[in-house]
């Protein structure tokens, strides 16, 4: 077994194994998406193409070349220049990514269990794994999806009918109370999804379908801890995606080929973000059995007194 999976790990040290991983396996795991989410880019391309995007430099209406740039991000993408038949590949292109997205994840995480084990594997291999999954994967997110959407839309609901009552009796408690709520509503929101969302990796490496029960009891303890891992990486994401956009759309516009190099940036940073997941997820599968080892050990003692 790799040593670095062998203890439990803190917030700092889930970090360090993820980027540690994602540099020394990076040929694999980029390999693995983009052989699912290359096709899917490259129809997204031509979608652009044909709906009349210009391929290396898209500007818009304007004198100054910076006003230019900036219309060509609002301008594209209307209805005037895009079209029914390109909103209609937007939608195809990401139901195709909904569905290519997890296999590829999990081809990614039968890897790095490879990886934990010292054990060989080749990317057709994890692929081949991963397939054998996708039924089971596909179910457990479209319930997870439900749930989400459900504890987020309710919160949503109370929040404002509540917010509209006290704000007729006194606008400035309804404007306080509407915020305070929204916040401990988002908070308890995040807690939650935490709690169930290693669901996923229950359902590929464990064969736990739908998975939520096992992930709630797996992340027992570590939520808030595990909810901060979440935030650090959507922060990086956000600033690598946020980076990309505005270094080359300073250029290029809302170009195609700004598209490809957005899209590439977003394979770099889905690989990290299914790394840091699979590490989170098997580092609490270690304090898991760590903890049902003790628990064996006291009541062995327990029964030999």
């Amino acid at each position: 077994m790799d040593t670095k999976f062998n203890k439990p790990k803190g917030f700092g040290e889930i970090l360090d194994h993820t980027f540690s991983l994602s540099k020394n396996r990076f040929k694999d795991f980029f390999l693995i998406l983009l052989i699912f989410m290359g096709p899917v880019y490259l129809l997204q391309a031509i979608m652009q193409l044909v709906s009349g995007t210009s391929f290396f430099r898209e500007v818009g209406s304007g004198n100054a070349w910076f006003e230019q740039i900036l219309s060509s991000f609002t301008e594209t993408g209307t209805i005037e220049t895009s079209g029914l038949g390109a909103d209609i590949g937007i939608i195809i292109v990401g139901l195709i990514s909904a569905i290519l997205g997890p296999v590829a994840e999990a081809a990614i995480l039968f890897a790095i269990a490879n990886i934990r084990k010292n054990e060989e594997y080749t990317v057709g291999s994890v692929i081949k794994q991963a397939f054998s999954r996708f039924w089971p994967m596909i179910g457990s997110s479209i319930l997870f999806g439900i749930i989400t959407v459900m504890i987020i839309l309710i919160p949503i609901i109370l929040v404002t009918v509540t917010a509209i009552f006290v704000f007729q009796a006194n606008p400035v408690l309804g404007v306080l109370g509407a915020i305070v709520l929204f916040l401990g509503f988002a908070v308890g929101i995040g807690l939650l999804l935490t709690r169930w969302s290693f669901y996923f990796a229950s359902v590929v490496l464990d064969k736990d379908s739908p998975g939520l029960d096992r992930s709630w009891r797996l992340s027992r303890k570590r939520t808030w801890e595990l909810l901060g891992l979440y935030i650090v990486f959507y922060l990086i994401i956000s600033a690598i995606g946020f980076a990309v956009q505005m270094t080359f759309g300073l250029f290029l516009g809302n170009s195609v080929l700004l598209s490809l190099i957005s899209n590439l940036a977003t394979l770099i940073t889905t690989m990290i973000f299914s790394v840091g997941y699979a590490v989170m997820y098997l580092d609490l599968k270690t304090r898991h059995e760590g903890e049902d080892l003790k628990d064996m050990i006291e009541n062995y003692n327990t029964k030999t007194i």
